[in-house]
């Protein structure tokens, strides 16, 4: 079975949506044996790794295309986490919020000021580089990872179901 969403990419006066589809994997109980430094909380710690995995597949793939690599924005980072946790909270992937929200309306929320920015979304992937395997299987994701005009990235996991979130952007 596999779920089908659009990957958007949108810029001021230009909206480009590319229909990609994420395919639901089998969570992986690797990501909860990491050890957590002392004083923060396994999971907390674990997500932060998978997340910190996901923007170097990122780099490494958008090298491979020639592309600069991205910074993570703090911004983009927590519109990309509140999203992930709203997602999981709702047991829903998609690039609608509950409220009803759009990717530009959570960045800008965030306090994001975007010239163009893209969301993928995922969900069940047990790992970082099984939702990477994922969006770069998929033209749509893969077209927003690999976009050279994208300079900065946030990303997003949530419990329970293993809901991710890659915002990109490039700001004003």
């Amino acid at each position: 079975m596999s779920k089908h969403r659009s990957s958007t990419t949108h810029q001021r006066s230009i909206a480009i949506a590319a229909l990609a589809a994420a395919a639901v994997g089998i969570p992986s109980a690797a990501m909860a044996q990491s050890a957590a430094p002392a004083g923060v909380p396994a999971a907390a710690s674990t997500a932060a790794t998978a997340r910190q995995e996901v923007v170097d597949l990122v780099n490494s793939e958008r090298a491979k295309a020639g592309c600069q690599p991205l910074t993570v924005n703090e911004k983009l980072t927590e519109a990309a986490q509140d999203h992930s946790e709203d997602m999981a909270a709702h047991g829903k992937m998609s690039h609608t919020g509950s409220d009803g929200s759009s990717p530009g309306d959570r960045i800008e929320r965030a306090g994001y000021s975007w010239s163009t920015y893209g969301e993928n979304v995922a969900y069940g992937y047990g790992s970082a580089k099984s939702v990477m395997d994922g969006w770069m299987s998929s033209p749509g994701h893969k077209a927003n990872i690999l976009n050279c005009d994208f300079k900065e990235i946030g990303v997003g996991l949530a419990q329970p179901g293993n809901y991710w979130t890659q915002d990109f952007g490039t700001a004003r």
